[in-house]
């Protein structure tokens, strides 16, 4: 197989995923550019592309977001929903409105959390990647990475709570709308199933 071949086959199975990452770092107009730019660095190092190719792939994206922080001195905002858009857009859903408040609960917890740990989660949840593979596009030990999520996920089951006794109208007691620590797990759980089902 040619490396054009080869970049053809990277390119139409690796572009949506690097497009949704890059664009839940910097939004979509940015997203695009980066997008194409990390395709063009996969072009000149074929031969130095790892299997499976994804994690390195976002690596790239990553690096190329960093510096284009850093030479133009502006922040980006996480565009949670645009990147959710852009990982399911074309599939069919089948209970809209069955799903709304608690997707609603889960990206407004997730916005609440800092860049950092929303890039852990979303690398899981949205991006499908193993915790070795994560930690590789993080830059850092597979160790390091799974203590980084397992906080970050304590983090969202709280921010989770949070949400949901703000949006809970009804006049109970705190101690008795205190939810459970496994009632906060599960519902961390849904919402990460949420934000990548939806």
């Amino acid at each position: 197989m040619t490396d054009a071949q080869r970049f053809r086959d990277l390119y139409e199975e690796c572009q949506p995923r690097v497009l949704a990452y890059a664009t839940g770092l910097v939004g979509r107009q940015v997203g695009e550019d980066i997008t194409s730019e990390t395709f063009t660095v996969a072009w000149r190092r074929m031969r130095d592309i790892p299997t499976p190719p994804l994690p390195w792939l976002l690596g790239v994206a990553r690096n190329l977001t960093r510096e284009l922080r850093r030479r133009d001195g502006r922040q980006y905002a996480l565009a949670t929903e645009e990147a959710r858009r852009v990982l399911t857009s074309g599939a069919r859903v089948e209970d809209v409105a069955a799903g709304v408040t608690e997707r609603a609960v889960a990206l407004q917890a997730l916005a609440g959390l800092s860049a950092a740990d929303r890039e852990l989660l979303t690398l899981v949840a949205w991006h499908g990647l193993a915790p070795r593979q994560a930690a590789r596009v993080l830059g850092c030990s597979t160790a390091t990475f799974s203590v980084r999520l397992h906080r970050a996920r304590r983090r969202l089951e709280r921010a989770v709570d949070e949400v949901g006794l703000s949006r809970d109208p009804s006049p109970r007691s705190a101690a008795a709308s205190r939810p459970t620590a496994a009632s906060r797990s599960a519902a961390a759980s849904r919402s990460a199933a949420t934000l990548k089902e939806h």
